[in-house]
């Protein structure tokens, strides 16, 4: 039992002991650095039970908890009851922990749990954008499973639709039958360069077509080259050969640039999906829907869910020429994921201007009758931009998570350079680690942030040594490892010894950990792990360049202090592994 619980138990116990009410819970928090003592028991709530002043409360918890082997002294400071713990403790807490490299998993096997991420369309690169949601689907992915479930990372690739038909039918049109292989370039950039000609061109001829006196939103569906993109899709849904042909060429491209990228990011799934295999699926469901009555069908022969009792309003889910709609394939892969992998929990991490999709495919599941749809759940996260604005991909203004990467290495390799920082190292050991912590600045940027706000990332601002970045963490872990490297020991001897305050304080925020990766899954936030260990770096880099750990006078100070800065470089480790991140032994 790590001291907070310990804590939490016996003023439960001694809450029943003084005033007989039992408190299924009490909150604890440590004792914030300007009051004496380490943990902190919030009295407020007991004042309307127990019927006394928030003082007086506190001071009778107190006389009955110091009586208490595990408690030295306490202060009281208004509503708030300061505890101080006895060393003794707190150096059994060390001795327990501290060589776990798995200190703050759980060992329980909880749900299973399918989370969805990337999800990208074949018809462009991955960009900045898609980073946030591969490295939000990843860390959530790792951090559920730490916290005892069982985690299927899947993606599902929108590898059919009008969006793949346009750069289909750009390749065609202005490709003069380039590939990757003769121009030398990653497939998924080819396919995304064709993409956006397509929209100049759908741009120029809405533009002529206004010029002839046409409506602007009537050119925009009668544009040639739309059209032709539209009666691509319908030969698609058709079987066509040649379109199908085609259309397999140009995917096979895009996913060889895919897999690139992931590797590049560190990512990967153990499920993948196509929409081209399920959105069949899909119709099937709404047939299935209109017989029930659950769903309607228009005079035009179009398929729509009516949402108006629950506040939404009418959505289409089968176009009138039979075709699929987004929603139609989500139906089919939803029921399918559910029936196939026997899940308790599907999160789909996808952006905030999705929030609305999300709620109706909830709601039309639940209206079709699948219990397990109470079991869904959209993890929205807000948009990344640059300085230079909001980035749109058929306008070509997004970054590419090739050349971001790429940026982010170069960008160590720079400011390593500059501060000697891996002198002596060979080119090797040299371009190595300027690529974990390239790519650890950038995750650690991204991924510290709370999902729901939106981020302008600055990859100069990311990759600074100090503050609360990713090479900071890595950089205290590193030293760690130093330090363990020149005690040259293989086993520590903990005895008996008396703790100062700076040791109490990183023994009782180590032992938070698994309080922080429960907590971090149950909200879905990785955020909570990365400021977690910036603050583990914090004080741990207080206390070594106040305390020494290895000129000591006394050996059983060093071997206390060594075992302190073993379990820390653990939970350091933990933590970065939680967000995908490498840790470097040497900086």
């Amino acid at each position: 039992m790590n001291p907070k619980s310990l804590v939490k138990e016996q003023s439960i116990e001694a809450i029943k002991a003084v005033f007989n009410i039992d408190m299924p819970a009490v909150e604890i928090q440590i004792t914030k650095d300007e009051f004496e003592g380490d943990y902190t028991i919030v009295v407020y709530p007991l004042v309307k039970v127990v019927k006394q002043k928030p003082e007086d409360i506190a001071t009778k918890l107190g006389e009955y908890l110091v009586k208490l082997n595990i408690f030295t002294e306490f202060t009281v400071v208004k509503g708030f009851l300061n505890l101080s713990l006895n060393s003794e403790l707190l150096i059994q807490t060390i001795e327990n922990n501290y060589s776990d490299k798995y200190f703050g998993f759980s060992k329980e096997k909880r749900s299973k749990i399918m989370v969805e991420y990337s999800s990208p369309n074949t018809n462009k690169p991955i960009h900045l954008g898609h980073i946030r949601n591969n490295l939000l689907g990843f860390s959530i992915s790792n951090i559920l499973k730490a916290a005892g479930n069982e985690v299927l990372m899947s993606q599902i690739i929108n590898d059919r639709g009008i969006h793949i038909c346009k750069s289909m039918i750009a390749w065609q049109k202005f490709g003069n039958k380039e590939t990757p292989e003769t121009k030398k370039t990653k497939g998924d950039h080819l396919v995304g360069k064709y993409y956006v000609l397509f929209d100049k061109e759908y741009q120029k001829e809405i533009a002529e077509m206004v010029t002839t006196g046409v409506d602007k939103e009537e050119a925009k569906k009668k544009a040639p080259i739309f059209v032709e993109a539209q009666n691509m899709l319908k030969k698609w849904e058709d079987g066509d050969k040649e379109v199908r042909e085609l259309w397999q060429k140009m995917n096979s491209w895009v996913y060889s640039g895919f897999e690139q990228t992931y590797k590049n990011l560190g990512v990967h799934f153990d499920v993948v999906q196509y929409e081209s295999n399920t959105y069949l699926l899909g119709k099937d469901i709404i047939e299935k829907g209109l017989k029930n009555g659950v769903l309607f069908q228009k005079e035009d022969g179009s398929v729509w869910a009516d949402l108006s009792e629950e506040g939404l309003d009418q959505k289409l889910l089968l176009r009138s020429d039979g075709t699929s709609v987004y929603m139609t394939q989500d139906l089919g892969t939803a029921v399918e994921r559910f029936t196939h992998y026997n899940l308790d929990q599907l999160i789909y991490t996808v952006g905030n201007e999705q929030d609305y999709h999300f709620q109706v495919l909830f709601l039309i599941l639940k209206k079709l009758g699948y219990n397990w749809a109470s079991q869904l759940y959209h993890l929205s996260y807000g948009m990344v931009d640059l300085p230079s604005g909001k980035m749109k991909s058929r306008e070509g203004t997004v970054v590419d998570a090739d050349d971001l990467i790429q940026e982010m290495i170069n960008t160590a390799t720079e400011i390593s350079g500059e501060l000697g920082k891996l002198d002596g190292y060979s080119e090797e050991e040299k371009k190595k680690i300027n690529q974990q912590i390239g790519l650890g600045a950038l995750k650690y940027y991204i991924l510290k942030v709370d999902p729901k706000k939106r981020i302008l990332f600055d990859p100069k601002e990311s990759i600074d040594f100090n503050g609360n970045t990713g090479p900071f963490v890595q950089y205290t872990f590193a030293r760690i490892q130093s330090i363990l490297r020149k005690a040259d020991t293989h086993t520590i001897e903990i005895t008996s010894y008396t703790l100062n305050q700076t040791e109490k304080k990183l023994i009782l925020l180590l032992s938070s950990f698994p309080e922080i990766i429960q907590k971090s899954a149950n909200t879905l936030n990785p955020s909570l792990i990365a400021n977690y260990v910036y603050d583990v770096v914090k004080i741990f880099n207080y206390f070594y360049q106040n305390y020494s750990i290895l000129n000591v006078k006394y050996e059983s100070e060093k071997q206390i202090r060594l075992a302190l800065s073993q379990w820390t470089g653990n939970v350091i480790e933990s933590s970065l592994n939680l967000l995908g991140i490498d840790s470097p032994e040497r900086m």
